[in-house]
């Protein structure tokens, strides 16, 4: 039984460190911002549907009473918003980047609302919002699958960010493994897309790594 325990602490403690490592990666791009004066090459939505990714993992991990998800999930989202706020500041453009807030804004809104207003039930509302955190989560992992078409197009992945790879690869399997050891499928599940897509970018970066890209942007220009 000690011994059990101590396994689900340090997996525990795993979630918790690789996950604020991954989200930290962010802390370049604030970086870049403030050095440029400016959000170049640095994409925006990102930083927003993460930010409600952790909020949405953040009611979960409440409801289910889990301190790993609350803890991981509220540095996340101070975090996410930390970026969003710099982004703001520094666009050209805040209409554009008000209007995509605004409207995931009143979409999280509605979905609290459905959650903690319609849903008297406890065990209904969890299961309910574990579905939707994980549905949000697999979208989230599969949506940059059109940038690993064009990297295989182009033959270059100096669109790709190595240490992002492994930081979402040690993420994505401790929260399966913390998922199966809680049996809480929500949480195991939505994770597998992270580890798939992680090795593919790994095979990428092996496929084409930077020397070959270099000289291949080299022979383009």
């Amino acid at each position: 039984m000690e011994t059990s325990s101590v396994a689900d602490s340090l997996l525990s403690g795993a979630c918790v460190v690789f996950t604020l490592g991954m989200f930290s990666t962010g802390l370049s791009d604030l970086r870049h911002m403030q050095m440029t004066q400016s959000v170049d090459s640095v994409q925006f939505l990102p930083f927003l549907t993460t930010d409600v990714n952790n909020l949405g993992w953040l009611s979960y991990g409440v409801l289910k009473g889990d301190g790993t998800l609350i803890i991981v999930n509220a540095i996340g989202a101070v975090l996410q918003t930390l970026y969003i706020l710099a982004y703001l500041h520094y666009c050209p453009q805040k209409r554009v980047v008000l209007l995509q807030t605004a409207t995931l804004l009143g979409v999280l809104l509605m979905g609290y609302g459905y959650f903690w207003l319609l849903m008297p039930d406890d065990e209904a509302r969890l299961q309910q919002l574990g579905l939707f955190c994980s549905v949000f989560t697999i979208s989230m992992y599969l949506s940059p699958l059109a940038d690993l078409a064009k990297v295989i197009q182009t033959k270059s992945t100096h669109r790709l960010s190595f240490s992002l790879t492994i930081a979402t690869l040690l993420t994505s399997a401790s929260w399966s493994l913390y998922g199966f050891r809680l049996r809480d499928f929500y949480i195991m599940v939505p994770n597998l897309p992270g580890i798939l897509t992680s090795f593919i970018r790994l095979w990428l970066f092996w496929k084409y790594p930077p020397q070959q890209d270099k000289n291949y942007r080299l022979l383009q220009t």
